[in-house]
């Protein structure tokens, strides 16, 4: 997938209502998880992004800063993001505890 089209969205943009849900994508432009929910708001802001798992069973949380994702719109308006981090990166990261 081409991501230098798609729209990055703005800083008002990035909240929960607007993130949670979306899909993840790693270096290696694969799916590497899924955004869960989001602990605090603007440039310090924690994305738990849920690793793993096989349709939403047995995946793991894990805590990322937000500033390590990239969030955009794709051209029908589905909201996703790219990030440095791989699969196996994530997976070896803590667990998030609620």
């Amino acid at each position: 997938m081409d991501h230098s089209l798609h729209t990055r969205l703005n800083d008002a943009e990035l909240n929960s209502e607007v993130l949670e849900g979306a899909t993840i994508y790693g270096a290696d432009d694969h799916k590497v998880g899924k955004v869960s929910h989001l602990h605090g708001f603007g440039a310090t802001a924690q994305v738990i992004v849920d690793v793993g798992g096989f349709l939403g069973l047995g995946a793991k949380p894990v805590a990322v800063p937000i500033r390590d994702l990239e969030f955009m719109r794709d051209d029908k308006g589905d909201v996703h993001a790219v990030t440095t981090w791989t699969k196996d990166q994530l997976e070896k990261m803590p667990e998030h505890h609620h």
